[in-house]
């Protein structure tokens, strides 16, 4: 089946939830382009907020609710998925990353609490980490979607894979100063898990921290079918899912695995 990926790479303004929701409400309007296939939108991650975790108290969504209907109400006027994008959420006992999956409908299809927290940007201080992955059904498409640095963690991207997952979404807000393992890592998920890798990342600076966009399209192969640059920009993409079912049956690197060998933690 084909489906249409679209990355929005915003640069974020900082504390400016307003700012960045009508960035994204903007380039709905004037560089989202109409199409009769599925389309489901990437966005970056802390994509209202950014990283003002300083400000959390002042800054969160709760539970998330008002980012949902925000981009629930642009999905359902334009007719596509949001995926991925998270939003700074107050939770019962805390704060969490959250990723949302909006469906063309509008509505809230699941949330996705990003489970490796990066004490290098304080996100073990204030943040409580997820548990649970994030499946579901996007169009006939098995899909999921992950946080930044949890691609860093093969072991969990593996079990998306054994549900079989064939597009992941990854939301992030990566420094150009790591721009190497951001593309190196991108293209082993996806040439490991024999899947789809749909990856939005922010462009521009914060607190000193440059930000370093190359949002990517990966097919199973480890192919790139779109890799952005450094700077602000939309993409759109087609992909035709049934290729990563397709990969599987061909090269079986799941039905060779030896699991009951392998090393445990």
């Amino acid at each position: 089946m084909k489906l249409r990926v679209g990355i929005f790479q915003i640069d974020v303004v900082a504390g400016d939830v307003a700012a960045n929701k009508h960035k994204v409400q903007h380039w709905m309007e004037t560089r989202y382009v109409p199409s009769d296939l599925p389309t489901a939108i990437v966005v970056p991650e802390l994509w209202t907020t950014g990283y003002r975790l300083d400000k959390a108290a002042e800054l969160a969504d709760e539970e998330g609710r008002q980012t949902a209907e925000f981009l629930g109400s642009l999905a359902q006027r334009y007719n596509v998925w949001f995926v991925g994008g998270s939003t700074l959420a107050s939770v019962p006992g805390g704060y969490a990353n959250r990723g949302q999956v909006i469906s063309s409908d509008g509505e809230l299809v699941k949330n996705y609490d990003k489970v490796h927290l990066i004490r290098l940007m304080k996100e073990d201080k204030y943040f409580i980490a997820g548990r649970e992955p994030s499946l579901f059904d996007l169009a006939g498409t098995k899909a999921g979607n992950v946080t930044c640095y949890d691609i860093r963690f093969c072991e969990w991207l593996k079990g998306y894979a054994l549900e079989g997952v064939e597009v992941l979404f990854v939301a992030a807000q990566w420094p150009s100063s790591r721009a190497l393992h951001w593309n190196a890592l991108l293209r082993a998920r996806a040439i490991e898990n024999q899947m789809f890798v749909v990856a939005c990342n922010r462009a521009g600076t914060s607190d000193g921290t440059a930000f370093g966009g190359e949002s990517a399209v990966i097919d199973p192969y480890g192919e790139y079918l779109f890799k952005g640059g450094k700077e602000e920009e939309a993409a759109f993409t087609v992909i035709e899912t049934s290729k990563a079912s397709e990969f599987r049956k061909f090269l079986t690197v799941f039905d060779d695995r030896i699991p009951e060998i392998y090393p445990r933690s």
